[in-house]
């Protein structure tokens, strides 16, 4: 059994690679600024200044697909094939919809790219696959009434301050102010359904990794192999220790063990999308449904910063997928795989126990497992997760 603590201060492998899982020092920095209409939702909702209206709510949510792109980058170097960046423009929109999906907001979304790059490493046809994935997203979901209209964006050549590529996104939303899934109704006596982010999706062509666009910064220097390092220098911050990059035994095209898929393919994984499920779940739930996590940075422990005075129980995780357990192979705590990945389970439903059965039937329709991961409980003091699975017990609390 291994006994970890997410506030502890001894700097962890994601840390000493300069990322962050809980990013302390950001959520302080902002700890002042306006939280909006609902401070305990998990998006910041603002007054619908567009048109006025009393009634409904905003939302302008940014994110990005990180250092996946940089995946992206060295398969499309090993291989010449520029089709590598392909799905790094859903990783990119869905880590907006998906989040903005947690507040009830799940269709009309308006969306905006934003591309950095380095000119020297990153030509023109890169640029044309990430571009054209976003209209081919639009298309894929409009069926399953996930209407996303991309606007355009903006590519800059950066390259004194990108050392390869940067794909980030903006998505904007509008709501009635009625219908906010408002996280901060989490509370004891809940059930934790968890969806899971393996397998085949009805509306996803190909199985998915779960690998989702958080951590992967961790997950590449654990898994690749150090000729990496020397051969593309440029996708290594000079800084960082060199003995912690690269430091794994995989080449991109290996095939992962027990994954059905290379290595490259596992990480490259497009984000998978929740919002056709969620949209589902909130039209016949409503405000039945207490909250909905999108557990992206902090993984597990996403959940820590919404409800009041909640211990989440979480013991009856989906079983590790390939490659979450290839990382865990790697000598990672299960701690930091808590607080850093999905390991399976990248969106959590919270509703009444009672409802948990329908919330796994709704998911089933559309291709993707769910089971009730946990559940609620009243904690002695502020927050905090327990986790139970495959690697063993630990506690995540705030910092």
């Amino acid at each position: 059994m291994e006994i970890g603590n997410v506030s502890s201060k001894q700097p962890d492998a994601y840390e000493r690679l300069g990322a962050s899982a809980t990013k302390a020092d950001i959520h302080a920095a902002v700890a002042g600024a306006d939280p909006g209409l609902f401070p305990t939702a998990f998006c910041k909702l603002t007054a619908d200044v567009l048109t006025g209206d009393p009634e409904w709510c905003a939302a302008l949510h940014a994110d990005g697909a990180g250092t996946k792109a940089l995946v992206a980058y060295l398969v499309y170097r090993e291989t010449g094939d520029p089709k590598a960046f392909a799905g790094i423009a859903q990783d990119a929109l869905v880590m907006n919809i998906d989040d903005l999906a947690c507040v009830g907001a799940t269709s009309k979304y308006l969306a905006v790219n934003t591309i950095g790059r380095n000119s020297r490493y990153v030509p023109g046809e890169a640029i044309r696959e990430i571009v054209r994935g976003f209209d081919w997203c639009a298309n894929k979901w409009r069926p399953y009434g996930i209407e996303v209209v991309p606007t355009g964006g903006e590519t800059a050549d950066l390259g004194d301050a990108v050392r390869t590529i940067v794909v980030d996104a903006a998505v904007a939303a509008r709501l009635r102010r009625s219908d906010v899934i408002d996280a901060g109704g989490i509370a004891p006596g809940d059930a934790i359904v968890g969806l899971s982010s393996t397998g085949q999706a009805v509306y996803e062509e190909r199985p998915n990794s779960g690998v989702g666009s958080n951590g992967l910064t961790l997950a590449r220097h654990a898994l690749l192999h150090s000729d990496y390092r020397s051969k593309y220098p440029e996708t290594v911050a000079p800084e960082i220790d060199p003995a912690i990059t690269y430091r794994g035994k995989f080449r991109i095209g290996d095939p992962l063990p027990g994954g059905g898929m290379t290595v490259g393919e596992a990480l490259l994984s497009p984000t998978r999308t929740y919002a056709p499920v969620l949209r589902r779940l909130i039209g016949e739930f409503g405000p039945a449904v207490h909250g909905l996590i999108h557990n992206t940075g902090g993984g597990l422990g996403k959940c820590l910063r919404f409800g009041k005075g909640v211990r989440f129980i979480k013991d009856n995780l989906f079983p590790m997928p390939p490659l979450f357990a290839a990382i865990a192979e790697t000598g990672l705590t299960w701690t930091e795989m808590c607080r850093t990945f999905n390991l399976g389970q990248r969106m959590e439903v919270y509703v009444s126990p009672n409802l948990a059965e329908r919330v796994i039937a709704i998911a089933a329709e559309f291709g993707i497992e769910a089971r009730t991961i946990g559940r609620c409980e009243r904690a002695a003091g502020p927050n905090e997760v327990w986790v139970k699975g495959a690697g063993g017990e630990t506690t995540l609390t705030a910092e």
